[in-house]
This record gives C-alpha cells, structure tokens and sequence, in this order.
C-alpha cells in the first residue's frame, strides 16, 4: 500500500510571486503531511484559526471546547507546525530549474544528473492505495532513490510513457501519462537548498481521479 499521501492538486504557478508563494506554504504536500500529524481537534482548531480566520468564541462552539482550551490547542499545534514546518527554495527560477534537470536525468537515464541534484538525506514516499504498485516503505538515500528512480525510468520508456511537468500543490511535479494520455501518477518534489529534498509519488487511482481518466492498473 504504501504511505498515506494527500490528493495531489494541480496548482498552476501564479504570475504574482506573492500570490504563488502563499498557495505553495498553504497547501503543500509536506504540510498537508504534516497536519496529519496532529491530534483531529489541535488540526480543527488550527485550521479554523490560521487558514480560516475564526475567533476564539466560534471555534469553542465548532469543537465543544471552551476559549481558553482553543487558544492552548491551537498555540500547541502552531508550535508543532513552525518546529517542523518545511523550508521551500527561495527562488522559483532556481527551484524550476532543478526540477527540470531532475525529470530529465529521469526520463533519460542519467545516473550522474540525478545523484546530483538529490540531497544526500533525500528520501521517496509513495501511496499506492492498495490499488496500485507502490513502495511500502519510504526509500532513504541520494543513491537508493536514484537507483529506484532510474529503474522506474527505464519502465517508462519500454511502456511509452510521458512526463508532463505541472506545478502540484504549489511545488515542482509531473504527471505521468499512458500512451492514450491516461493518468498513471502524479509526483511532487520538495526542493531546499538547492537540492531535491523529497520526491513524492500517488499512484493510488482513486486519489488521480479528479485530474482526468486514469490508466487500468
């Protein structure tokens, strides 16, 4: 089955930077991950008061708390999201840049083009759903994940598949395409420091559906 991920979103990079990076920190897939990671109420309040702009007395009501619960659970989850809140690339350019040598070194094979863009602690998770091939746990490494990477690579090409790079949940993805332009899955990477941090792949159909006909298993 592999690990739980998010649905992906296609999200097309805004002409406005601002408006792009407030899209890109709001619904990332490394903090829609890492929300999960809250207890349901410390999320609901959370999102009720920092996505939502709720006050204090509407979410009480919302969550059959009182106020001053709310503030500590929303003060808790706040601080558990900035400790471990992802740190995305500053530069779209440079960000964009790096994610096209990255799905190129796939697509072609390059072993050294792809080592080199990978952090050394990069790591790949994957969510099959049980309805797709997936990873079942995530792969750590600069050189494991490009040795997976490359291997699924190699399958693409033998299959005729297609990479359409595509802006997912505000970061650098793509999308890849059967022959007959179905959905086979949808990957999202993570890049800091000028390195790809974590590459992120949905297979799982039933999270692919919404972005158009999905290829048979």
């Amino acid at each position: 089955m592999g690990t739980w991920l998010p649905e992906p979103l296609l999200t097309d990079a805004a002409d406005d930077a601002a408006q792009h990076a407030e899209t890109a920190d709001s619904v990332s897939m490394a903090l829609l991950v890492l929300l999960e990671s809250l207890s349901p109420v410390e999320r609901a309040v959370f999102l009720l008061r920092e996505v939502f702009g709720y006050g204090y007395d509407e979410i009480a009501g919302v969550v059959d708390k009182t106020e001053d619960n709310c503030r500590q659970l929303a003060a808790r989850a706040r601080r558990h999201v900035e400790s471990r809140k992802p740190r995305f690339e500053a530069s779209r350019q440079q960000r964009d840049e790096l994610a096209r040598r990255f799905f190129a070194a796939v697509e072609e094979g390059d072993t050294e083009g792809l080592v080199g863009v990978l952090a050394a602690d990069a790591v790949m998770y994957s969510d099959g759903g049980g309805k797709a091939p997936a990873v079942v746990t995530p792969i750590h490494g600069r050189q494991r994940v490009a040795r997976f990477l490359l291997g699924l690579g190699r399958q693409a090409r033998q299959a005729g598949t297609r990479i359409r790079v595509a802006a997912i949940n505000g970061q650098p993805g793509a999308l890849a395409l059967d022959p007959d332009g179905r959905l086979i899955g949808a990957v999202c990477l993570d890049i800091a420091e000028g390195q790809v941090q974590t590459v992120r792949s949905i297979v799982n159909p039933d999270k692919l559906r919404h972005l158009g006909p999905v290829a048979d298993g």
